[in-house]
């Protein structure tokens, strides 16, 4: 059993990870296909994060959408009853 914990955020970089286990002797197009791999991983992961960033985006307005929505009428209510009462004159009922 070895006795070293490891720390969850101890991740290795995917292009630390092919590095070590890609020799340095590798031909051009080895390399070209190993840089290919990585580019289009990048843009994976950057169109991913994006989307992820407009659905939470939009889970968010929707959030706030239907807060507003459930609030919306006793505000107004509140309001128009406030402003009624302020339009009451006093002396004409004391």
């Amino acid at each position: 059993m070895p006795s070293e914990t490891h720390d969850p955020r101890d991740i290795p970089i995917l292009t630390d990870a092919v590095k070590e286990s890609v020799p340095a002797s590798l031909s051009p197009d080895a390399k070209a296909v190993h840089a290919a791999i990585l580019t289009e991983t990048l843009e994976l992961a950057d169109s991913l994060l994006h989307q992820a960033a407009k659905d939470i985006e939009a889970t968010l307005f929707e959030r706030v959408f239907d807060r507003l929505r459930a609030q919306l009428p006793e505000l107004v209510d509140r309001i128009l009853r406030e402003h009624a009462a302020a339009q009451v004159d006093p002396k004409d009922h004391g």
